[in-house]
This record gives structure tokens, C-alpha cells and sequence, in this order.
């Protein structure tokens, strides 16, 4: 069969040393024979693909990555300031409860809905085929957002909470998509702080939500002492401005290439594959228009029966428990201070005055101080120590902080506010920082590294719906508790309620292993030598492979 006219194919080992490897196998008789090149193909181009250098794909991958999660906060985080201009002007400062609560959750219902639906479509129809098309959804429905309004069909209240819930399935998608994509494409060495990196925008975004608002703010300061009617234009302007970083991102995202692990493991493509792992890591961006291998192989699939069989087992199941738990007793706080910042602020006298502008202003003022001391900085001490630490020495950390400051602050919460009330704001920053250099980052990171490439995305996709169903929870018992007894009466024994959910994620975080510098292939599982394999036949003629005839194939010919 390895003749072509007068010339004789040379059997080409995939580990021989061919400067210029082209990737055209020999294939003989023996599919055991090609399927175990095709196995060494694989976890070889793997290899190089965890111990390259890093380089300007890596960190276009990062920023392509991390624009879209700037949004995502962005978007998310600006209702805590929308909500409290929205009261002054519709509502004279008492904005019903039930239309803050949609407001705030409608989005984070959203969120839950993407995260599932978005991440089982990237494992079933590949990842770059979905990125962007979340992005597309987050900047319409932003739009639909800042341009909403009173009609005789549908209320303000009600076209915001729809526009924000369509908004939500689009961050939603992020999520998996994004950390997925980063996971896939980054080094082992580097791997936690590319992801870091990525999520870390996300303090960015809440910081700018902030500035966004002040500056706006300040612009209007005139008009809206005049009247308070003008705050009308200037939270459509804090609304709106969250299309702008979508838009500059939507084209990097709609170019970028599919990961070599899901073309391998997935599509079954083992050399397009590799030769996308040399395109990248040599900064190129061609399509070697080069035909698919016709040799029939066999590699894990995700099915819904593989899916039972492989999370049935309790090495993998557990896992999946601890990220999700993690995940949704963490976002139960985040969430529930994180959307409420503003109420919190406003409950200490940080945020109160007779004054709307000044309340405003203020409201504004004290979540850039928040966010400047607390959010970002923890996010970036994750970005620096996630690969020299560990995730799971930092979850815990970040837990076990949590648990201690939320207890201060709740049984001593009147006595700090009576003593200072600098020294309230100063342990409620470090709450932030805490959250964000430990579990906030941890929980994202994880879920993207300890499941295999065919449930990679929908694995994350279900532990970050299992975050967004705790900010579900914690915004519908936030609203509803904190008036008990009095307006805000109740929130010291509500941040005692938090103290006790960061707990609970000391333990969870103990059923998750260790990801630092280990392969995402050694993380799956599964055995990777033989991952690869020669289909089984149950035709009894022998020159017939799972329906294709391999007879007339040569190497000059693949």
C-alpha cells in the first residue's frame, strides 16, 4: 500500500527530529500502529504547548479575554449605582423593594442561565464559535438598557429588569467562555496568573462604574441642583457607557482561533491541532488549508451517558461539589455586600445627606474607595502569588480571613460605628481585599483546570451557576432582612450571615485539589497514554475501518 509511483514512503516517527515536521504520517496496516502516533502526537504538542515561553500570543489572549470580563463588571456592579439614582428621581429617595431586588437580580438570574446554557454549547459546538456571540448579546442589550422608558404597553421597571436579564446570559457566557479559553491556550508555570490576570479586570470594571458615575456627576452638578430631574440623563450616560469597552473588543474576540485542545480532544483533528499549537507559539495566525487525516480513531466523547460515567465517580464528583459549593457560599457575600454597597454605605452615614447631589456624590466617592483599597489590590496579589502559592492555600486563606472579619464586624458592628467610623470602612475594605485575594479568584480559576477539554467548559459553566444562584439567594434575603426591626437594622446579623456561609467554604474548598503547576491533561483524570486509540470494528472484513478503506491511503496523500 506505501507505494507511490516509483517512490517509497519512509516511515516518520512523530518524536523524530524533522526541523520543518510537516506532520504526514505513515500509515500501514496495523491501526494500533497509527492511532499510537497519533497518541504521541498529542500529549507531545501538548507538552510544548504547557512548557512554552511566554509570549504576545499569551498576553493577547489575557487582554482579549480580560476587556470582556472589565464589561461583564462592569455591567453587573453599575445597577448598585443606577438603583440609588433611580430612587431619587422616580421614587424620592424610597425605592420600592421588590423593583431594587429586580433590578439587582435580574441580571444575576441571567448570569446563572448563560453560565449553563454557554457552557455546554462551547463543549458541543466548540469555543470559538461562541466567543463573541456572548459579547454581541451583553452590548445589545446595554443599549436596550440605557434607552428604556415608560410606555402604556410596559413600565421603566419592567424593561430594565428584561434588558438586564438578557444582558445576564451574555456575561453569563463569559464566564466559562473566557476562563476556558485562557486555561487552554496558557502555560502550565503561568497558567493561574494568565486566569488571574483575566478576572482581575473585573475590579477594574467596578472601579470604573465609579469614576464613570462621579464624572457624569460632576457634569451635571449644575443642572441637577436645579433639578433633581436631570439625574434622569445621568444614569442612561452610567448605563450606556458599558457598550463602549464590548464594542472595542467584539472584533479580537470573533477572530480568535479554537483551542488546540478542543480541536484534538474534541474534534478528533489530532494534527490540525498541532500544527495550530506551532502557529500560536510561533505568533502566526494561518489556516494550513491541509485535509483532515482520513484514519478513523477513537477518544473519549461527551455524552450524556460518559458524563454520568465519569462525574459518577467520587475522585471526579467531588471535585465538581467543591467548586460549586465553593462558588455559591462565596458569591452569597460578594453579592450580596457587592450589589448593595451603596445601601451599606448609606447605612454608616457615609453616603446620607439631605443634599440628592451630595448623597450621590458621595455614594460614588466611597465605592472608589472601596475598590481602590480593597477590590483591586486583591485581585492583583492573586495575579502574583496564584503560581507561587497555590489556589487552594489562597482560597482557604481568603475563606478563613472572611469568616474572622465578617464575625468582627457583626458582633461589634454599633461599637465600631460609634468608636469611627474610618475603622468600619477599614475592615469592610478588607473584607473586599480578602475576597478577591482568596475564594473571588480561586473559585474562577479552578473550575477552568480540573475537568477534562470535553466537559472543561460545561464543568465551569455549572460551578459558576452555582455562584450566581448563592448571588440569587443573597440578594433576595439581603433586601428582605436587612429592615428587620428597623431601616437597616438588621444588618449587623446579616454580615454574621455571611461569616457563616465563608465557613462553610473552608470546608468545601478541602474536596478540590491542587492545580499549581500541573498539566490540565494530568488534572482531567484520565489516562493519557492510550488516550488516543484504534477504533473498535465489528465488521469482520479487516480492510474495512469503521466504514473507511484505508488501502489506497499513502503518506504523499494525507
Amino acid at each position: 500500500m506505501h507505494t507511490n509511483n516509483e517512490a517509497v514512503a519512509v516511515p516518520v516517527h512523530p518524536l523524530s527530529p524533522k526541523k520543518n515536521f510537516d506532520y504526514d504520517f505513515y500509515y500501514d496496516d496495523d491501526d494500533d500502529y497509527d492511532a499510537t502516533n497519533l497518541d504521541i502526537l498529542r500529549r507531545t504538542k501538548l507538552q510544548e504547548i504547557d512548557n512554552a515561553e511566554f509570549q504576545w500570543f499569551h498576553i493577547r489572549a489575557c487582554i482579549v479575554s480580560g476587556v470582556g470580563f472589565f464589561t461583564d463588571a462592569y455591567d453587573l456592579f453599575v445597577i448598585n449605582l443606577v438603583s440609588t439614582m433611580l430612587s431619587f428621581v422616580y421614587f424620592n429617595g424610597n425605592i420600592p423593594t421588590i423593583i431594587d431586588t429586580g433590578l439587582k437580580m435580574s441580571a444575576a438570574l441571567g448570569t446563572l442561565i448563560g453560565q449553563l446554557v454557554f457552557g455546554w454549547c462551547a463543549d458541543h459546538y466548540g469555543r470559538k464559535k461562541m466567543y463573541g456571540l456572548e459579547l454581541s448579546l451583553m452590548i445589545a442589550s446595554t443599549l436596550g438598557s440605557a434607552l428604556c422608558a415608560n410606555s402604556f404597553a410596559i413600565s421603566l421597571w419592567g424593561s430594565l429588569m428584561f434588558w438586564r436579564l438578557i444582558l445576564g446570559v451574555g456575561i453569563g457566557g463569559d464566564y466559562p467562555l473566557s476562563a476556558v479559553i485562557t486555561s487552554e491556550f496558557a502555560t502550565k508555570k503561568r497558567r493561574g496568573a494568565m486566569m488571574a490576570a483575566v478576572f482581575s479586570m473585573q475590579g477594574f470594571g467596578i472601579l470604573s462604574a465609579a469614576v464613570v458615575s462621579l464624572i457624569t456627576l460632576a457634569i451635571y452638578k449644575d443642572l441637577i441642583v436645579k433639578d433633581k430631574g436631570y439625574i434622569d440623563h445621568v444614569w442612561r450616560i452610567v448605563l450606556g457607557f458599558g457598550i463602549v469597552p464590548g464594542v472595542l473588543a467584539l472584533y479580537f474576540r470573533l477572530t480568535i482561533p479554537e483551542t488546540p485542545r478542543y480541536t484534538m480532544d474534541v474534534l478528533k483533528d489530532i494534527e490540525k491541532g498541532s500544527r495550530d499549537i506551532d502557529d500560536v507559539l510561533s505568533n502566526k495566525n494561518e489556516d494550513k488549508n491541509k485535509e483532515k487525516t482520513s484514519l478513523s480513531i477513537e477518544i473519549p466523547r461527551a455524552t450524556f451517558k460518559d458524563f454520568i460515567s465519569y462525574f459518577s465517580k467520587w475522585k471526579n464528583a467531588k471535585v465538581l461539589i467543591g467548586t460549586s459549593v465553593s462558588w455559591f457560599v462565596l458569591d452569597v457575600a460578594f453579592y450580596g455586600i457587592g450589589l448593595n454597597n451603596s445601601i451599606i454605605l448609606e447605612a454608616i452615614g457615609f453616603a446620607s445627606s439631605t443634599d440628592v447631589y451630595m448623597s450621590l456624590w458621595n455614594m460614588s466617592v466611597g465605592n472608589i474607595i472601596i475598590t481602590m483599597l480593597g477590590t483591586v489590590p486583591g485581585y492583583w496579589f492573586t495575579v502574583f502569588l496564584v503560581d507561587k502559592w497555590g489556589r487552594i492555600k489562597i482560597q482557604l486563606m481568603g475563606f478563613i480571613a472572611l469568616t474572622i472579619l465578617f464575625l468582627i464586624l457583626g458582633f461589634a458592628y454599633d461599637q465600631i460605628l460609634t468608636l469611627s467610623m474610618p475603622l468600619f470602612i477599614t475592615i469592610f475594605t478588607l473584607c473586599q481585599f480578602f475576597q478577591n485575594f482568596g475564594p473571588n479568584a480561586t473559585t474562577f480559576i479552578i473550575p477552568g483546570e480540573v475537568f477534562p477539554t470535553r466537559y472543561r467548559s460545561t464543568g465551569h459553566g455549572i460551578s459558576a451557576a452555582s455562584g450566581k444562584l448563592g448571588a440569587v439567594v443573597a440578594q433576595i434575603g439581603f433586601v428582605n432582612l436587612k429592615d428587620i426591626g428597623g431601616k437597616n437594622r438588621f444588618m449587623n446579623r446579616l454580615i454574621l450571615i455571611f461569616a457563616a456561609f465563608m465557613f462553610v467554604g473552608i470546608w468545601s474548598t478541602l474536596l478540590i485539589p491542587e492545580t499549581m503547576n500541573q498539566s490540565l491533561e494530568e488534572l482531567s483524570n484520565e489516562d493519557q497514554i492510550g488516550f488516543v486509540k484504534k477504533p473498535k470494528v465489528n465488521d469482520e472484513n479487516s480492510t474495512t475501518k469503521s466504514g473507511n478503506d484505508f488501502s489506497d491511503v499513502t503518506s504523499s496523500t494525507i
